[in-house]
């Protein structure tokens, strides 16, 4: 039934603006023009606007405004991904269903978006406050043929795409701090997290958690978080159409992802060094065995951390806890 109705609505995204046929839709679809006449009642019960006219047809005229499988896949120009779109309305987590989906053979490309977490996570377990219907909760599941080694780079591919997608839709250039996090005047607005299922040398699969603030005032936030986090709402004193950002950043993604696959990762690692955060500039490094301050030189082919200690050495970060704020003293 539901595959029955994603294609009915694909075929009234494809007329566009003119009308459809009863008669069409069911050659289409091979099922009745009573049956045609059914899902349409019932995608205007889920909030579409549809208009039927005698002897002309059916067309869309106006979507819900919700998000929802259909509203994303509606006009959604890509080729492979959000082909398979799982919605939920609340979830501890899309990271968790995507992971689920995954091990059930989910499609590559296949996408999981949420109204709510209730129990958001980004690196090393960090809380993330997901808040209902403000954000963009995305989990993205890929079958990438790569080798596990090169996964760190598909972190450091997505934040390029959402700093690409941020900056085109805000004229606000963000930065990105290694490895995961996008920055609007130096505060958080969104959160990369991504996980891997592989063998020595296969990957299986790889799941990409993106959490987005794009509709939050600065109150919506806990006040623990409020001098750190902020939304696109907040930087640019506009209200955002959540679906359509989504739908940019999947198409950015998509685009991306195959360059990426095609030539490799230089490209990848130059735009992100455009939009890093701090390049060229001090920073403090704690490892297990010192604490030490440094210049940010940028990444390495691997996605590592490239600093060039006080001493002149040049060297490759994989794990350590950064401050990046510190002053200098």
């Amino acid at each position: 039934m539901q595959s029955t109705r994603n294609k009915l609505i694909k075929l009234l995204a494809a007329s566009k603006d003119d009308y459809i046929s009863g008669q069409l839709l069911s050659e289409k679809l091979n099922i009745s023009r009573s049956a045609i006449w059914k899902h349409m009642e019932k995608l205007k019960k889920d909030g579409y606007e549809i208009e039927g006219k005698s002897n002309q047809g059916y067309r869309m005229i106006r979507l819900p405004d919700k998000l929802s499988e259909n509203t994303v896949q509606w006009g959604l120009n890509t080729q492979w991904i959000g082909k398979s779109i799982i919605h939920k309305t609340s979830t501890p987590s899309t990271q968790i269903i995507a992971h689920q989906a995954a091990q059930n053979d989910a499609l590559h490309g296949t996408v999981v978006i949420a109204d709510e977490q209730t129990s958001g996570r980004g690196r090393m377990s960090r809380q993330w406050h997901s808040t209902k219907q403000k954000g963009i909760w995305l989990s993205l599941v890929l079958r990438p043929n790569i080798s596990p080694y090169l996964a760190p780079q598909l972190t450091l591919l997505t934040a390029t795409v959402l700093a690409d997608v941020i900056y085109s839709v805000t004229k606000i250039r963000p930065q990105i701090k290694w490895p995961n996090d996008i920055l609007m005047h130096s505060k958080k607005t969104a959160g990369i997290l991504t996980e891997m299922q592989a063998e020595q040398d296969q990957i299986q699969y790889v799941v990409i958690g993106m959490g987005i603030n794009v509709n939050q005032a600065k109150n919506d936030f806990p006040d623990i978080i409020q001098t750190k986090a902020t939304s696109l709402k907040i930087e640019t004193n506009q209200t955002w159409d959540i679906v359509k950002l989504i739908q940019e950043i999947l198409v950015t993604f998509e685009q991306s992802y195959d360059t990426y696959i095609k030539n490799g990762f230089p490209h990848i690692k130059n735009k992100w060094e455009s939009y890093g955060f701090k390049i060229g500039k001090t920073i403090w490094v704690k490892t297990l065995q010192e604490e030490f301050k440094a210049i940010f030189s940028g990444i390495a082919e691997d996605g590592a951390l490239l600093i060039k200690t006080m001493q002149g050495e040049t060297k490759q970060l994989y794990s350590g806890e950064i401050n990046w704020f510190q002053k200098e003293e």
